[in-house]
């Protein structure tokens, strides 16, 4: 049963705190608002540092962060930078994220807060780079230990290796397969993961808490934790056997009440859904010109819709940087925030506790953004975490793989990466059957760039078995596939019809695909039929073509089910090995990749 907790003991966590002041770039969403009147005269606590009130109101500082994904060491290339405008309306990028400095940053964050929680809005794990990939994941929730984080919802990445291996996470054991890494069992996760929306398809229950409640000296603060709905459409089916995921606004509204009845009336949710800001700058303004005008995506409707009893929201899934007001039901404006992604950058939010009414003054809360630079000491304690899997890990990372040019990107309607990746594709499909037509790639499976210069001692432009690890975690399969001509037209218009049609999924094809994506253009015509060639002769109806694909788009996943209705299937090699054999057979040190030039897709604005 859901329990209503105390911040529990921690294994000897939060002994010391470090005193520096932090550095952090930041950026202010604070409600247009004054404080209650009955607040101590003449003090705005919004902006005082501290903001303790001994009186009728105390502020409570909420740190949240999302979609780390096992990021433990600072992310390569763009996935290690976050955008800063600037006042003249130019923009910057700063080099941000490393779980050694994202420590740092909080215990300086918390510091002169001694009502402060930390909380996390889903995929903590899952899509990780190898440090903690290779492990299962348990060096992440080692390190979210010595972070203090309080509590998590689940994320859609909770559930790439299935309900059984999520719970191991948070109660501990060796992993089934992999067994102890180490002299001592895995303990698992001092928080915990928050599953509201997630039932048993055989129970119709929770498969972890729904809910948990934060108390120090008669302060109460309710967290609601949800995935999004769409989850089965994201992750593998074999992730989410047996498993139902419920509607996120009548999940939260429904424990809302739930909590209200336990005398519990300030609440967050946690909420494993996003938006899209129109700007990639972490400190935009999106409640310019209006609260929540700079945001869209699903996250606005749920938040439009969530009961006025929830008092804030932290988000995430899509990695953007948001602090946004967007009114709730009442109309009144409701803080929504997310930290981009990969550790780059914590949010800070005050919530001004009402002791009289046990509620959340909102006229009071104020957000901000700040970005984990890596100008601060390390935190030792975590360097040390990383050290200790490191020398687990080194023999098998530290391999290389191939040799590059330059950088290769994984950004971009269409990118260098996600063009070498369904050639490397297309190159096994080959192996298997010569009859092999082309490959497809989702996007989303791309998980970082491979960047030229070393990370380690390796050397400039040797990719390393765990770069290419990083780059593609999930251990699917390469499959291949039958489709007629007119069901490959069809796939190519579900990157942006259906259930892709409000936000686009592009596939990275292989080479000799081409096509032009007219995106002035509404729905599947977007995807120009007349214009899709195969080594330059257009696409047969009637005709087969053997097509490649990772399993999880075989299945029909991400919004693509006529992939699910190939056949004469074959299951090749997993995906990061036609990567890795790719790399090794068509490069060297003296003959390097060259980054390819992402011009198959013809995009017109």
């Amino acid at each position: 049963m859901p329990a209503t907790s105390h911040p529990r003991p921690r294994r000897g966590r939060r002994t010391s705190r470090l005193l520096a002041a932090a550095a952090a770039l930041a950026t202010a969403g604070a409600l247009a608002a004054a404080l209650p009147t009955s607040a101590s005269a003449g003090e705005d606590h919004r902006h005082r540092p501290g903001g303790h009130q001994p009186g009728r109101y105390q502020d409570i500082q909420l740190l949240s962060f999302n979609d780390l994904h096992g990021n433990l060491e600072p992310p390569a290339g763009s996935s290690g930078r976050v955008t800063e405008l600037q006042p003249d309306g130019t923009t910057k990028t700063v080099d941000a994220g490393g779980v050694e400095y994202l420590a740092t940053h909080l215990r300086q964050a918390r510091e002169g807060h001694p009502y402060s929680i930390t909380a996390a809005g889903g995929d903590m794990v899952g899509a990780s780079p190898l440090l903690s990939g290779l492990f299962h994941d348990e060096p992440t929730i080692e390190a979210l230990n010595q972070l203090d984080l309080d509590v998590t919802s689940v994320g859609n990445h909770e559930f790439d290796e299935g309900a059984r291996e999520l719970a191991r996470l948070q109660n501990g054991g060796c992993h089934p397969t992999a067994g102890c890494y180490g002299d001592e069992e895995f303990e698992g996760a001092d928080f915990p993961y928050l599953a509201a929306n997630v039932l048993d398809e055989k129970t119709g229950k929770p498969i972890l808490k729904p809910y948990w409640v934060w108390q120090k000296k008669g302060v109460k603060v309710g967290f609601i934790g949800v995935t999004l709905e769409a989850t089965p459409d994201v992750v593998s089916a074999e992730g989410v056997k047996g498993l139902v995921f419920k509607d996120e606004v009548e999940t939260i509204d429904k424990y809302a009440r739930e909590l209200q009845r336990q005398g519990v009336k300030s609440i967050v949710a946690l909420v494993h859904e996003g938006g899209f800001p129109a700007s990639g700058a972490y400190n935009y303004d999106c409640d310019a010109p209006g609260a929540g005008d700079g945001v869209s995506g699903p996250i606005v409707e749920i938040a439009k819709n969530v009961t006025p009893q929830v008092d804030a929201l932290v988000t995430g899934h899509t990695h953007n940087a948001y602090v946004c007001t967007i009114p709730d039901p009442a109309g009144k404006p409701r803080m929504v925030t997310s930290a981009a992604s990969f550790g780059r950058l914590y949010t800070d939010t005050t919530l001004t506790y009402d002791r009289r009414t046990g509620d959340i003054a909102r006229t009071a809360v104020a957000s901000a953004n700040h970005v984990v630079t890596r100008d601060v000491p390390k935190a030792p304690d975590i360097t040390e975490l990383i050290d200790r899997w490191n020398t687990l890990a080194a023999p098998i990372g530290s391999r290389p793989v191939g040799y590059i040019s330059g950088d290769i990107g994984n950004t971009g309607t269409e990118s260098p990466l996600g063009d070498l990746i369904a050639d490397a594709q297309l190159a096994h499909g080959k192996e298997l059957d010569p009859e092999t037509d082309l490959a497809l790639m989702n996007s989303g499976g791309i998980r970082a760039p491979l960047t030229y210069a070393a990370k380690g001692s390796e050397g400039d432009g040797v990719v390393t078995y765990a770069e290419a690890f990083a780059v593609q975690p999930f251990a699917n399969t390469v499959n291949l596939q039958d489709l007629t001509g007119a069901q490959l037209i069809q796939v190519l218009k579900e990157q942006v019809s259906g259930a892709n049609e409000a936000s686009p999924r592009i596939l990275q094809v292989s080479s000799g695909l081409t096509y032009t994506l007219d995106l002035t253009r509404t729905g599947a015509d977007r995807v120009v039929t007349d214009s899709i060639r195969l080594n330059g002769q257009a696409i047969d109806p009637a005709a087969t073509y053997r097509v490649a694909s990772n399993s999880f788009l075989a299945g029909g996943g991400d919004g693509f089910p006529t992939l699910g209705q190939g056949t004469n299937d074959l299951v090749g090699a997993d995906d990061l090995a036609a990567l890795e054999r790719y790399l090794t057979a068509n490069s060297s040190a003296g003959d390097p990749i060259e980054p390819p030039k992402a011009d198959r897709i013809t995009v017109v604005r």
